[in-house]
């Protein structure tokens, strides 16, 4: 039998996993720079964790499993905002204000595999609490903004769409949507650029809506509200404007959101959203814990490196993966028997040293292999050594020289 990994995961051979590092590396940098502190919590949690706030009809989207003698139910973690809330709340009235924490985690959805969509990937959390004016969810914006920045986006690549969760309940609402009907009419708006028109009317039909009241979503609407309007003069100050515009079809399927929400878009629609985030100012307190506002973000690696391949800015991984600064060869009986040795001595001078395996003595072949792993220095074990000498070789300026064993690392490092 052929074994093949699961539907929906991946492996990482070198170069995938560097092409990984390097997007994660952004994420990182851009997050301590912004003076946010790294987290991190249980692969997974208790089921009730997901389903205290979104109901029992989340368990089908996620990996949940019982264990404890059969008392108690757990589930992977399909996103962190209930992680953080949970922790949050442990804290209490002893977090610093503002708290500003992120995350690179593992998160898993038992949902059918599509482009863009995995049951298993990376995901970028970026979340601000104690803060409970526009600039805060700006200053979260010019995070992700900045990583993008640093992966090769700009401002023509990319589009933060912005809106407010009450903005667009007040648009459903005067249009002749009923109250009741509210929730399920977010939810379903918050779909509908994932699914054609038919099955989106179809839907709004079967929930007992009147189609009439998405009609101003058709086209860009303006609204105003105080919250936007801090938020849009935040982000001329933050100089990211030119990233953003108002857009009152967006809404963020998720009940927990209260305010301002947030989705990063490729400018040309091409794909699924990049990230989404907002404002869910009373999460926290519903996990025990006081009542502090919160806003916050989650990028996943999926759909921003089929971006970032489409824009020629990550390659396969094979130009991010590590060189070494020296190659190690034998070309004599004596090197065979040094080689080890000399390899132990440049790695405990924390010299990155690889070394051929090769059974030939072609110094051509040999130098060829070390100049294919792009390496800096090649170092050649040669008769040489009945002298204690080293002969190394400057693999960009072809220059050679003859060393003392006294004289290596010195020069080398130099």
């Amino acid at each position: 039998m052929a074994w093949q990994s699961p539907k929906g995961t991946r492996d990482f051979f070198p170069a995938d996993l560097s092409a990984l590092q390097h997007v994660e590396k952004s994420w990182r940098s851009a997050s301590i720079n912004a003076g946010f502190d790294e987290i991190e919590g249980p692969m997974f949690e208790h089921l009730d964790l997901y389903t205290v706030k979104s109901g029992d009809g989340i368990v089908s989207e996620l990996f949940s499993f019982r264990r404890d003698n059969g008392d108690t139910d757990y589930a992977l973690r399909p996103e962190f905002t209930p992680t953080l809330a949970r922790m949050a709340a442990a804290k209490g009235r002893s977090l610093a204000v503002p708290t500003k924490w992120f995350g690179i985690p593992n998160h898993f959805r038992a949902e059918r595999p599509q482009r863009g969509r995995l049951r298993e990937f990376k995901q970028w959390n970026v979340d601000m609490l104690g803060i409970d004016s526009p600039s805060a969810d700006a200053e979260v914006i010019a995070t992700a903004i900045r990583a993008l920045a640093d992966l090769g986006l700009t401002s023509e690549d990319i589009v933060v769409r912005i809106s407010h969760r009450d903005v667009v309940a007040k648009m459903l609402l005067d249009g002749g949507l009923k109250e009741a009907q509210l929730q399920v009419a977010l939810g379903l708006l918050d779909k509908r650029e994932k699914m054609p028109a038919d099955v989106f009317t179809e839907k709004v039909s079967a929930a007992g809506i009147d189609p009439s009241v998405f009609a101003p979503f058709d086209n860009d609407t303006e609204a105003s509200h105080e919250d936007l309007s801090t938020l849009l003069h935040e982000l001329k100050q933050w100089n990211i404007d030119k990233w953003c515009k108002f857009d009152f079809s967006i809404v963020r399927g998720l009940a927990y959101y209260t305010g301002i929400v947030f989705e990063i878009h490729e400018s040309g629609g091409n794909e699924r959203a990049i990230a989404g985030g907002g404002r869910y100012d009373r999460l926290i307190e519903m996990f025990g814990g006081p009542s502090i506002p919160a806003v916050g973000f989650g990028m996943g690696d999926v759909v921003l490196s089929l971006v970032l391949r489409d824009k020629g800015l990550l390659g396969d991984g094979n130009d991010l993966l590590p060189t070494p600064e020296v190659f190690v060869i034998s070309a004599s009986d004596e090197g065979d028997s040094a080689i080890s040795e000399t390899v132990a001595l440049l790695r405990n001078a924390n010299l990155h040293t690889r070394r051929s395996y090769k059974a030939t003595k072609n110094v051509g072949k040999l130098l060829t292999e070390a100049a294919n792993s792009n390496a800096r220095f090649a170092i050649i074990l040669g008769e040489e050594l009945s002298r204690g000498e080293y002969v190394v070789k400057n693999l960009d300026t072809k220059d050679q020289v003859t060393l003392q064993r006294a004289n290596l690392i010195e020069h080398l490092k130099s």
